[in-house]
């Protein structure tokens, strides 16, 4: 049995169990083999995936970050989780501005110690692609992590039921996997405000918030309403709370530019448990 001290984290609902492998050193094996027990709701300390604070695993960033979901897989990049972590570095030993990498990708934050609120600048995201399984239309695309939207009314996006049933087909369709797909559901309420519900690749369910997929999701809606704005903002309203995404887009490059992701995130609880 091993101690581990943790900080239960939080950013717009999206939660997640944060641990310091600075010092601890856990290996990867290691933080994927407790990570279930960790996430589990019942028998751990319960969330929607593990952070670990690691140091530096290439040049040029003040440190590493390493995200499994709640079942120990590899989520590639979390936006949500990012900036909870980086609210920890910055209560750690970081300043406000920080720079970090997720796998080989590098990301930029910016934290408010006053209002508990991260922006994060993500890489440039491609065009998405139109997609279609069985009979449903998506829009695939990759922000650090793979996802697909659907845009659907108001009404369908409260049947939550229907919206895991619909998710796990297609988040488990041969058509995107391996490695599978998050799966967006997103209805326009009215200019540049999005309603967000995802079926996240690794919970299995619905989670309160994605950030990841609320980026995907914004531009997901400036791809299929063809617009031609240089520069754009969005309010994502999740169950969780409300996220904005910005970035930049120029045709002639093909692709979105200044991407940025912005809400709160807040420490719950610490303590330690053992594995």
């Amino acid at each position: 049995m091993k101690e581990i001290r943790f900080f239960k984290m939080e950013g717009a609902g999206n939660d997640f169990v944060v641990i310091d492998n600075r010092d601890a050193n856990f290996s990867l094996d290691e933080i994927i083999a407790f990570t279930p027990k960790l996430c589990d709701r019942k028998f751990g300390v319960g969330s929607d995936g593990l952070l670990a604070l690691q140091h530096p695993q290439i040049e040029g960033v003040d440190y590493t970050m390493t995200y499994r979901n709640a079942d120990g897989s590899d989520a590639g990049m979390c936006g949500n989780g990012s900036r909870c972590l980086a609210l920890f570095a910055a209560t750690h030993g970081f300043d406000a501005f920080q720079t970090f990498n997720v796998h080989n990708s590098i990301y930029k934050a910016k934290v408010d110690l006053n209002s508990n609120s991260v922006i994060v600048d993500f890489p440039d995201v491609s065009i998405p692609q139109n997609i279609r399984i069985e009979n449903q239309s998506l829009i695939q695309i990759y922000t650090g992590t793979e996802h697909v939207v659907s845009f659907i009314n108001s009404k369908e996006l409260k049947n939550e039921s229907a919206l895991v049933k619909l998710g796990s087909m297609i988040r488990n369709h041969d058509a995107l996997n391996p490695p599978g797909s998050n799966v967006n559901f997103v209805c326009k309420t009215k200019q540049s405000v999005l309603e967000l519900q995802t079926y996240e690749r690794g919970v299995e369910n619905l989670t309160l918030a994605c950030g990841t997929g609320a980026i995907a999701s914004a531009i997901a809606e400036h791809f299929s309403s063809n617009q031609k704005l240089q520069a754009a903002s969005y309010t994502v309203k999740v169950k969780g709370g409300e996220l904005i995404v910005s970035f930049s887009y120029y045709e002639q490059q093909e692709k979105y530019i200044d991407v940025k992701l912005a809400g709160p995130a807040n420490f719950v609880f610490e303590g330690t448990i053992n594995v």
